[in-house]
């Protein structure tokens, strides 16, 4: 029996979002090692395009020319979704605290569905409307009450700029027609995103450290390229192509609800890995985010213009 669109769609959609959530615990270490931000994305991203080179040219098939009409899908991936997007958030937690930067970039969504509705001057309907404030009440609780605060103004700037990124990225991901299979689309990005970050750092636009050494990880010392490379095979290949391929099955705005289950995640994983408590509020908010997307999601059925074409149609 063959899985519908959706249902796979949406088991991507959750394995992207958990692949993400890695990322902070394995980056963690490599910061507090003296690895500059930038560094650390560019290496990430620069690891992930290679993973991923035998699959982009497994999927092109050849079809080379197919990169070249979605230059600028790639372009947008590799320096918005991935580049500016990073770098923007990077920025914005030096000047405010982690947890009133992810509350800012993860309104994502938010944005998503007030760009719909200046575009296409239609109001969204009920069930999007409630599923946005479910999903942003739990999204608070995840995250933490005390992220709402008085902070820096250019804080808050750079992490709206990051949630700006943030939706592009789904925005570009669910877009057809170039012919450029999702995997094809991480590779390239991700290589396109990692070769301008260096060359940032190149030129002294950016401060680029990198350090050895061992770092602690899974309670003991290991070699400090154990958790670069884990958090560029789980927490940015397979998260980006796995998110880029549900984008393309669900279209943008589902995917970036579902996106919101990073959080969750991370929370999980941080949970697990880092020793970090998991509070009951945390869970009820994981609660509320699931609910709020089961209510963004039954209101799929009634607006098809808006659903995505199928991969396998392109």
């Amino acid at each position: 029996m063959t899985t519908p669109p959706t249902a796979r769609g949406l088991l991507t959609a959750v394995i992207s979002a958990a692949s993400f959530a890695t990322s902070g615990a394995f980056v963690k270490p490599l910061l507090g090692a003296g690895w500059s931000p930038a560094a650390a994305v560019a290496a990430r991203a620069l690891i992930a395009g290679i993973v991923l080179l035998p699959l982009t040219v497994l999927a092109l098939r050849g079809r080379w020319g197919a990169l070249w009409r979605g230059r600028w899908r790639v372009a947008g991936m590799g320096l918005v979704a991935v580049a500016f997007t990073q770098l923007a958030y990077f920025a914005a937690i030096e000047r405010i605290p982690v947890s009133t930067a992810l509350l800012v970039e993860y309104l994502a969504p938010l944005l998503l569905v007030g760009y719909a509705w200046l575009s296409t001057r239609r109001r969204p309907g009920p069930l999007v409307l409630t599923g946005s404030v479910l999903a942003v009440g739990g999204l608070l609780l995840v995250i933490g009450p005390g992220a709402v605060q008085a902070v820096d103004p250019a804080g808050l700037a750079l992490a709206f700029a990051a949630a700006v990124g943030c939706a592009a990225y789904f925005v570009i991901a669910a877009r057809p027609g170039d012919g450029v299979p999702p995997v094809a689309l991480a590779g390239a990005g991700l290589l396109v995103g990692g070769v301008a970050l260096v060359l940032t750092g190149v030129t002294g636009l950016l401060r680029f450290d990198m350090a050895g050494g061992r770092l602690p990880l899974f309670g003991s010392l290991l070699p400090w390229w154990v958790p670069l490379v884990i958090v560029a095979v789980v927490g940015t290949a397979i998260a980006y192509a796995t998110g880029i391929t549900a984008s393309g099955l669900l279209g943008s705005r589902l995917a970036s609800f579902l996106g919101l289950l990073e959080v969750v995640f991370a929370s999980v994983f941080a949970w697990l890995l880092l020793s970090e408590k998991l509070t009951p509020l945390q869970l009820a908010g994981g609660v509320l985010i699931l609910a709020g997307i089961a209510t963004v999601r039954a209101d799929r059925p009634r607006r098809a213009a808006e659903a995505p074409v199928p991969v396998e149609a392109r």
